[in-house]
């Protein structure tokens, strides 16, 4: 197996906030509902309960998002991904749904300070004031999609790798 890489290599931007591309994380998107053993499936690879609507459940360095009614963001350390799924496999055997390793398909952000739902509020039609630690939202960033969520001392913002680099240059500039 190849060395994962980053969309960007780390890239980073320093302005009234911090903007860093966070490295090579794992990510699966699980499509469920309504399943007997779901809560018990996430539990066991992200040591988080199952998230309510709007919600992410963060444990360390793994966590699942609610992205939808029948859909989860499984977030982990990336060389944990395979045996994820393999759990997965084995806790929802003979259940109808689908996880997919979507690790390579995204980037992720970090956007930190005490300004950093400032940048965010030029971007992203979202009332920043109003966002609860532990509340994800999914919208756009200027044209493209992304999902969000307050964390720690900022934001981290997921989106598809393919508009790294514009995201990247929105936010940066919007930092300054």
């Amino acid at each position: 197996m190849s060395d994962p890489v980053s969309a960007l290599n780390g890239a980073s931007a320093q302005g009234f906030a911090a903007i860093r591309e966070v490295g090579p994380l794992g990510m699966i998107t699980l499509r469920a509902k309504g399943l007997k053993s779901l809560d018990k499936a996430i539990k066991a690879v992200t040591g988080t309960k199952l998230p309510a609507q709007r919600r992410i459940e963060v444990n360390g360095d793994r966590a699942c998002g609610w992205m939808s009614p029948d859909e989860y963001l499984l977030i982990l350390p990336y060389a944990d991904v395979s045996a994820a799924l393999a759990s997965l496999a084995k806790s929802l055997a003979g259940e109808h749904y689908l996880a997919v390793d979507v690790s390579d398909a995204r980037a992720v952000f970090r956007v930190e300070g005490d300004r950093a739902a400032e940048v965010l509020a030029k971007l992203v039609p979202v009332d920043f004031d109003r966002l609860e630690p532990g509340e994800l939202r999914r919208s756009r960033t200027a044209q493209v999609a992304a999902a969000m969520w307050k964390q720690d001392q900022g934001f981290t913002l997921v989106c598809f790798r393919s508009v790294a680099r514009y995201v990247f240059d929105l936010l940066a500039n919007a930092s300054r």
